[in-house]
């Protein structure tokens, strides 16, 4: 029986040693800019093998990473648009401009909808798949299930916080919410 206690806690920790690596996989993968769609997928997709306990390392993150960095460029130069409209949009209710605040709320209302459906598409996101599907998709799952969205929000939070407070949390953090839209994409999946 101890044995068997013993095996469960290391694989437990060997899962998040795993999601701590991933997290610095993810962050050096993000340092172009518009990469950062392609390096989550590729993380998440590791996570994946690695909770199937299927083989798989940096090697495999790499190819994944160049497979989803295909498509997935363009998807981060829109995020970042997005970014942009949303400071726009804070600046107008830094400004007093009248009905700036409701332009404010709605444009960052928006973003985060957005960040949450990019979350999503990467975290499904296999070889081979449009990004432009997978956000058409992702789009959908984010609103129609509202408790799932709700979660990749908070752990969106909890990132800025991280970055925030003590920067060098935040790399690990990459992987824990990546490994939280693998969770909540299975969740929705099993529904």
């Amino acid at each position: 029986m101890k044995a068997r206690q013993e095996s469960v806690l290391a694989e437990r920790f060997a899962v998040f040693a795993e999601c701590l690596l991933t997290g610095v996989w993810i962050a050096v993968a993000s340092l172009g800019v518009v990469t950062y769609p392609a390096a989550f997928a590729a993380g998440v997709r590791h996570l994946r093998r690695r909770t199937s306990h299927v083989a798989g390392g940096w090697r495999q993150f790499v190819a994944d990473f160049r497979a989803a960095v295909r498509g997935g460029w363009a998807a981060g130069l829109a995020g970042w648009g997005a970014v942009a409209v949303a400071w726009v949009d804070v600046q107008a209710v830094r400004a007093g401009i009248p009905g700036g605040q409701l332009v404010g709320a709605v444009g960052l209302f928006a973003l985060l909808g957005a960040a949450v459906a990019l979350l999503r598409a990467a975290a499904v996101w296999e070889p081979g798949t449009s990004w432009r599907a997978l956000l058409a998709d992702a789009g959908r799952r984010t609103v129609l299930d509202p408790a799932g969205s709700f979660l990749l929000v908070g752990g969106l939070v909890v990132v800025g916080c991280s970055a925030l407070l003590v920067a060098p949390l935040a790399v690990p953090v990459l992987a824990a919410r990546a490994a939280a839209a693998l969770a909540v994409e299975e969740r929705h999946r099993h529904r």
